[in-house]
């Protein structure tokens, strides 16, 4: 073969492996535009899942990837449900499955299951330490923690409670490894307080009541030497104010949250509840639909952190307090005066400058 030819030959080689390169890049693209994707959510103690987290996700996806065929399912707090559920979006064909555990250490199997299948996880809210998923979407849990303590400790010290008095902390499900990392930042904060934790509990499943319980025992136990509450989340601060007003305590000393849910919002406006955490759902939700629509066209998503050999997107919420839930809730639309100032709390949010 004459030089000339050859060199027409390789030429010609090279063409068809990018045509075939683009035909297969583009017969992938075009089964992403139809592809089965599943959203697993791991509880109902909490109202966000229904309400924000995966209707945010929806909305994204129908923008992103309208011909994708979701499926939606909540576990319920049941780590065996989760499992059977996991197994059934996978005999249904998912590709991508986006998974918020009920339990962070049994959900590395569920990943080893799917990754050998070819099949995608993102990790969602919650990590999974012992498994890398292929993403991980999420608030900083960890700093969210930080926040919601250092704010309770800077609370504290503003109205002259002296060093040495103690709070109880309210942690989330042990089986939660977000709840770990919202812990972590917790005791980071308290740890350079100046404040005592006096006892402090693992709420299983983020149960309020359960909640509810261990604070009523704590009142009995320490009584006025009580001075704030580091709750994990709304759900839980909800129980110990619960159990706060139970026991007669008046004023309830001041209680962290975490999610800012209606409920929580309120016990603010009413002074009830110190703090929450505005961190809108429907924000992570749609960083996880993108993430998922990358990997669907094969392409590796960029990553802001690594978190647990995961490449990670991790964002930063807001404290909210009495004192800016105006600007932070209902300036920017999160939520509406008709929604919340309601029946008993609406004299609380003529005070607070929401309504007029």
């Amino acid at each position: 073969m004459s030089d000339k030819n050859f060199v027409h030959a390789r030429t010609g080689i090279a063409g068809a492996a990018l045509l075939a390169a683009s035909l297969l890049a583009g017969s992938a693209l075009a089964d992403a535009k139809d592809a089965t994707v599943a959203f697993l959510m791991p509880d109902q103690a909490s109202t966000r899942y229904e309400q924000h987290d995966y209707p945010g996700f929806k909305a994204e996806m129908e923008k992103l990837c309208a011909g994708c065929k979701l499926i939606y399912q909540n576990a319920n707090a049941d780590a065996a449900m989760q499992q059977q559920q996991f197994n059934s979006v996978l005999a249904q064909g998912a590709r991508v499955i986006v998974l918020d555990p009920v339990d962070s250490t049994a959900a590395a199997s569920l990943v080893s299951l799917a990754q050998s299948q070819g099949v995608k996880v993102i990790a969602y809210d919650r990590p999974i330490p012992d498994k890398a998923a292929d993403y991980y979407v999420s608030f900083d849990n960890k700093g969210i923690g930080e926040a919601i303590a250092q704010s309770l400790v800077d609370h504290l010290k503003k109205m002259g409670v002296p060093a040495g008095s103690g709070v109880i902390e309210i942690n989330g499900s042990p089986t939660d490894a977000a709840a770990g990392l919202i812990r972590d930042g917790v005791h980071a904060a308290l740890g350079k307080s100046g404040y005592v934790t006096l006892a402090e509990f693992d709420t299983p499943n983020w149960a309020p009541p359960e909640a509810q319980r261990w604070a009523s025992g704590q009142i009995t136990r320490f009584g006025d030497k009580i001075i704030g509450v580091a709750a994990a989340n709304d759900g839980t601060a909800g129980g110990a104010i619960a159990a706060f007003k139970a026991a007669g305590v008046n004023p309830v000393p001041p209680v962290t949250g975490n999610d800012a849910t209606i409920a929580a919002l309120q016990l603010i406006i009413s002074g009830d509840q110190y703090n929450t955490i505005s961190k809108p759902s429907e924000i992570v939700a749609a960083a996880a639909a993108n993430v998922a629509v990358k990997l669907l066209s094969g392409e590796a998503p960029k990553a802001t952190h690594t978190l647990y050999n995961t490449p990670s997107q991790l964002f930063t919420p807001a404290v909210v307090t009495a004192e800016n839930i105006k600007a932070e809730i209902f300036d920017k639309g999160i939520q509406t005066p008709a929604e919340i100032c309601t029946g008993e709390y609406a004299e609380g949010c003529r005070k607070l400058g929401i309504t007029n």
